[in-house]
């Protein structure tokens, strides 16, 4: 057969061959999306079949494996462009960062399952898809070097908390879970057209929702009550918070003190609402603290406000400072994106963020890479590296403990733990979210926070500067809310637990157990392809 003869008989078949591939990246790139669109993530539990039936397509050939990875790469970079693109209005190097290494780290877990599951049994390369997913995200998750888990695949149901009530035992890592057994489910359900496999993707894709319905429906929420005022001051992010006039941003949260109730217990104010920075040991020396202070015991003498602020602590010639510490001239210093408790006429406690973004509040590896701060994006009123808190600082003011937590803080499950652990009978939140417009990323942020409630069976006041602020209760539901570019405060009775959840207790169990179990079932395969080799299996 010639050439051409050859190439007219083929070329048809894989011109169609590429189009079915590439409709099935767009369906994979469309359903993985949804959660983080607006909707309610169950898509995510089909989302990743167009992707298993292209590995399958495919043979063990390196060539093969090669154009796995390409359609893979494709399917992770269109779903984090239709995803996380309103970074860009920030910063235009931060969505090509986040994407990258989210492609980077599941394309590790789902290159190694499709190499597997060309040279060993199937059950084995799903139990390393499982497992391997689970711990890129956990590594992912808790990195401090580069760390924005946006779209770990739990994190896909913050529209629909009423069907994931059981992450107060898994955390959001029980949701990817659920989200792989049942595409895994489903297409084997699909491969071999047998009643036991539809039973079983059944079983697998409602057994939990059924589960977390019950849950929902027959939870009971703790008695006790604190009354707690969100302030939400609607100063825009580019033009006025660190460019404007800063005693004109100081009597707009001064009127909005003088609308709180006065039988308000807790007052919560957005990150860096402060419009002046305030000495770390001694904040309370501050005129926006001061004169917060005074009006608050006016208006309020029982409540505490939780607001946030820039601080600097800084470290006299020869004593000890810490590794993110700037030089001055003679002493070093630290900048800290901070949440500070304002009681009437004292102040006694600060937290400093413990979860930095990188890229915008800190460096990768700081000594090493400190010539690339000119690199870092003001999004706080300060460019360069901030220093971070080490734990969480819980604040205390009638008898109930409150967990002030730090814009992206509530994107990372641990963090909320870690207050809880410390004592919190209730979460503050404390945001900034006006950077990126009225774009899906101030409301998934929000939403996030719902699963955090779930997780840590802590209700949530949040305040954020532009919108959304609100309340959200331990079943994760949002009971009243101030919507973006709105200015006023807010106020409800907000539960009081002290409960702790396996979550809290635990905290995520099985990220860590999936990195063992991983390297597990690698083991595992290497010793099958031993045998194999040796003619002792089949």
């Amino acid at each position: 057969m010639s050439l051409r003869s050859a190439f007219t008989i083929f070329a048809p078949s894989e011109k169609s061959d590429m189009l079915r591939k590439l409709l099935y990246v767009l369906l994979s790139v469309a359903l993985l999306s949804v959660g983080w669109l607006g909707g309610s993530g169950f898509a995510l539990l089909v989302a990743l079949v167009p992707m298993l039936a292209i590995s399958a397509s495919y043979g063990d050939s390196a060539r093969d494996w090669w154009r796995m990875a390409g359609w893979a790469a494709l399917i992770f970079v269109l779903w984090n462009a239709a995803t996380v693109w309103w970074i860009w209005i920030a910063t235009p190097v931060g969505p090509l960062a986040a994407t990258f290494f989210t492609t980077f780290w599941y394309m590790v877990a789902f290159m190694l399952y499709h190499y597997v599951s060309k040279r060993a049994p199937k059950g084995l390369a799903y139990a390393i898809l499982v497992t391997a997913w689970l711990a890129v995200e956990h590594i992912y998750t808790h990195s401090e070097v580069i760390s924005f888990p946006w779209l770990v695949l739990g994190n896909g149901f913050s529209g629909a908390p009423w069907a994931v009530q059981w992450y107060e035992w898994t955390g959001v890592a029980g949701g990817t879970l659920w989200v792989l057994g049942s595409n895994i489910a489903l297409f084997e359900a699909l491969r071999c057209r047998t009643r036991r496999a539809a039973v079983r993707t059944a079983v697998v894709m409602l057994l939990p929702v059924a589960v977390s319905a019950v849950i929902y429906l027959t939870y009971e929420p703790e008695p006790e009550r604190v009354r707690i005022a969100v302030v939400q001051p609607n100063v825009d992010c580019y033009d006025e918070k660190f460019e404007g006039d800063v005693r004109g941003q100081l009597d707009n949260l001064l009127s909005l003190v003088d609308e709180v109730p006065r039988d308000a217990q807790f007052v919560v104010m957005p990150e860096t609402a402060l419009p002046d920075r305030l000495a770390d040991e001694d904040p309370q020396a501050a005129t926006s603290v001061r004169m917060i202070g005074e009006r608050l015991a006016e208006r309020c003498p029982d409540a505490m406000v939780a607001v946030g602020a820039t601080t600097m602590k800084i470290y006299p010639a020869g004593m000890p400072h810490s590794e993110t510490a700037r030089a001055g001239r003679g002493f070093y210093y630290d900048y800290y994106n901070a949440a500070v408790a304002i009681r009437g006429d004292s102040t006694e406690d600060v937290h400093h963020k413990m979860r930095l973004v990188i890229g915008v509040e800190a460096m990768p590896f700081p000594r090493l890479l400190r010539w690339l701060s000119f690199q870092s994006v003001d999004l706080g009123g300060i460019t360069g590296q901030l220093g971070r808190s080490d734990g969480a600082t819980v604040f205390h003011k009638g008898g109930v403990a409150a967990g002030p937590a730090i814009c992206y803080e509530g994107l990372f499950g641990d963090a909320f733990a870690e207050f809880v652990r410390g004592g919190a009978e209730v979460m503050l939140v404390l945001s900034n979210d006006g950077w990126w417009g009225d774009t899906p990323g101030y409301r998934r942020l929000f939403d996030f926070c719902r699963l955090r409630a779930i997780e840590t069976r802590r209700a949530v006041a949040r305040s954020a500067n532009t919108g959304r602020s609100g309340f959200i209760t331990s079943r994760g539901d949002v009971t009243e809310s101030l919507g973006w570019d709105k200015r006023g405060v807010i106020t409800s009775d907000v539960e009081v637990s002290q409960r702790m959840t396996a979550y809290v207790r635990f905290g995520d169990w099985i990220g860590r157990l999936s990195l063992v179990v991983a390297a597990m079932c690698l083991l595992c395969y290497s010793a099958y392809r031993v045998k194999r080799r040796n003619h002792l299996v089949n």
